[in-house]
Formats: C-alpha cells, structure tokens, sequence
C-alpha cells in the first residue's frame, strides 16, 4: 500500500497501535496544521523471520496481506486520536513490511520532520529490544520528535510521595 508522497515540507510520523504512538499522531496533526505541512502517516510491519523468505511459495500473499493491514491500522488510529483523517491538512498513508527504523529514515530527507513515540518502557525491555525511535534518531538526515507517553496521573514513580518515602528512609 503505497501512495504518492506530497511535495514540499512533510511531516513524517509513525504510526502502530500503542499509545505512545497515539500520542505521537495527534502531535504530528498538531504541528502540521501550525506549519502547514503534508502529513505522511507511516505503518511498518515487522516481516515474518525466515532464513531464504523469498523461497516460501506464499510470501507474496503474505508481504500483500500486510500491507493491507497496515491500511487498517493507520485508519483505526486516526479515527480515534482525530475522528477520521483530518480535511484541512494534506495527507499520505504509506503502509511498508521490514524494520521499522529502516523505512521511516528510508522515507524521510533533509527539511522533513520525522515524528515518533516513545512509551515507558522498563529496564531490561531498554536493553535487550530494539528501540525503533533510537535508531531514527541515530540515522535520520532529517529533524527527530520523539513524543514521550505522558504517565498516568496516579504512577507513584511520578508522585511525591515516592521520593518523600526514599529520603525519609535514608535520612531521618
């Protein structure tokens, strides 16, 4: 699933189906109303690991059915971070199957903006698993946003009351 990318300054953002990712969108749509720019949303699907892929006799039906579902995926997250692709603002969907961090620094060039989510993530998910919005920023020739997922109001790793808790224990 691949559309004619707009001409001019484009707005680059990635999209899946987490939160973050939900935050990073409406960000996107946000700025690029303010800058009036071209909105590029991008959904990459992870490939099926095989050794020789193009040997399997149903890789190609399963690279379409990907990529039709990468479709669905940007649809259902901008219906409920906008209500539907927003009218004012031009916009292109690009739907890829790969690494992630490889297409969308493969999509974006120099004057773009290229949009990401970053969700809470613990230590060893930090160390041991790819970090898509890392490796855009390691890579890109372009300007990288990195939306970081707000936490939720009651998370005691935000509150007061947790660092209350550890200075009191250390020192009376």
């Amino acid at each position: 699933m691949e559309q004619e990318l707009p001409g001019g300054a484009r707005l680059i953002v990635g999209v899946d189906e987490s939160p973050a990712s939900r935050w990073a969108l409406a960000w996107a749509i946000g700025a690029a109303r303010l800058h009036r720019m071209a909105l590029v949303a991008v959904h990459v699907s992870r490939a099926p690991v095989h050794p020789f892929p193009e040997a399997l006799p149903v890789q190609h039906a399963l690279r379409a059915g990907e990529e039709a579902r990468c479709g669905e995926v940007i649809a259902g997250v901008f219906d409920d971070v906008a209500g539907g692709v927003p009218d004012d603002i031009r916009t292109a969907v690009i739907g890829r199957v790969g690494d992630p961090g490889y297409h969308l620094v493969d999509l974006a060039r120099e004057g773009d903006l290229l949009v990401l989510g970053r969700s809470r993530r613990g230590l060893l998910s930090r160390i041991f698993l790819p970090s898509t919005s890392m490796y855009c920023a390691r890579h890109a020739r372009t300007t990288v946003v990195i939306v970081q997922q707000p936490a939720p109001p009651d998370d005691p790793e935000l509150s007061g009351e947790r660092a209350r808790r550890f200075w009191s224990r250390r020192h009376p």
